[in-house]
């Protein structure tokens, strides 16, 4: 069986590398970067870090609006799944890159594997909902992480391409929060909080990312605000200063840096869909600088806390105090990648569309 997987940005890369280890010596396995993050901390550092081969295909795409990038990745995708001609063209989450190769898959008759399938937010200003649904009901298997995710594909008529496998980055955290504790440790004793702020609606609209950094500099314990590209340029259109009061300005982190600092702070306060469930997965809270987030287990047990309209919360929402302990388990016991391996060889001579 031949797999060609697609990925292009941060979070994809994570969802990778435990299924190309699940893959070796399995599965000839195709792994095509787009390109779509291609500096080194948001993309080289990730494969070296995580053991990930190198891509047999790197597209180098680049940034760009969404309809010129998406559209140059599927020029670009295209010529290589001719060339390969994979059993299974495999797409992760739900950026530019999983739609660009989802319809480059279709187009040319190649079935179409979606993992982390079913995710919903609801919110369809999120360009990441519009790749979700779009990729969904293109798919001809649908690879959903947790039971919630089925439930939205049933009810959506997508029950017979669906399975539920888990969560493929519960595998890879679980094996970077071993390896930290193997190590030198955490990087603190709860003295802190872990801060990433991204997303369009947060960052394009001046009041409110000003109203975010108020929220954040006048938080009890410093904040380590891991800027990404898009807040630091939004911050300098806007004259924001993004290093004003509790707030400590820094690059983002390699994977196992974030997993050891994210371990050893207080809390955390992101609009990341991955990072707020990593942070449950690590037992430190979460507050999510969003209406609604897709994965709706953390709030349900208590983990974390959305702050939507109203950033006046968000001071109290950080320093609230630490939800009760569970042993609750929605996104699987860190074997997923092998259970997609399985799946997509089971289904390898007749998907399920």
């Amino acid at each position: 069986m031949r797999v060609l997987s697609v990925v292009g940005a941060r979070p994809q890369f994570v969802k990778l590398a435990p299924i190309a280890t699940a893959m070796a010596g399995k599965v000839e396995h195709i792994v095509v970067h787009t390109g779509q993050h291609y500096d080194e901390l948001m993309s080289d550092v990730f494969f070296r870090d995580l053991g990930i081969p190198a891509p047999d295909v790197n597209l180098a795409i680049g940034s760009g609006p969404h309809g010129a990038q998406t559209g140059a990745m599927l020029a670009a995708i295209e010529p290589v799944i001719e060339e390969y001609a994979p059993d299974w063209v495999l797409v992760y989450g739900d950026t530019n890159s999983t739609l660009a190769a989802a319809v480059a898959a279709v187009k040319m008759h190649v079935p179409l594997a979606h993992l982390e399938a079913g995710l919903r937010s609801f919110n369809r200003r999120m360009p990441e909902e519009h790749n979700r649904v779009l990729t969904d009901h293109a798919a001809d298997l649908l690879l959903a992480p947790t039971s919630v995710a089925m439930g939205h594909l049933a009810d959506e008529g997508l029950a017979d391409r669906s399975v539920l496998v888990g969560d493929v980055m519960t595998d890879v955290l679980y094996t970077v929060r071993d390896g930290v504790l193997a190590g030198s440790g955490p990087q603190g004793a709860g003295d802190y909080y872990i801060a990433t702020i991204h997303r369009p609606d947060n960052t394009d609209d001046p009041a409110r990312l000003r109203a975010i950094v108020d929220g954040l500099a006048g938080l009890d314990r410093p904040v380590r605000l891991l800027a990404h590209p898009r807040l630091v340029a939004a911050g300098e259109a806007s004259g924001i200063d993004l290093g004003r009061g509790a707030i400590e300005l820094a690059s983002p982190l390699a994977y196992p840096e974030l997993v050891a600092a994210v371990m050893g702070s207080a809390g955390v306060i992101t609009d990341s869909g991955g990072l707020q469930k990593e942070a449950f997965l690590l037992r430190v809270p979460a507050t999510t600088v969003r209406p609604e987030t897709e994965w709706v287990e953390t709030v349900d047990l208590g983990w974390n806390v959305l702050v939507g309209s109203d950033l006046s919360s968000l001071r109290d929402a950080v320093q609230r105090p630490r939800p009760a302990d569970t042993e609750a388990a929605p996104y699987g016991d860190g074997h997923a990648a092998d259970r997609v391996v399985e799946v997509l060889s089971e289904h390898a001579e007749g998907p399920a569309r």
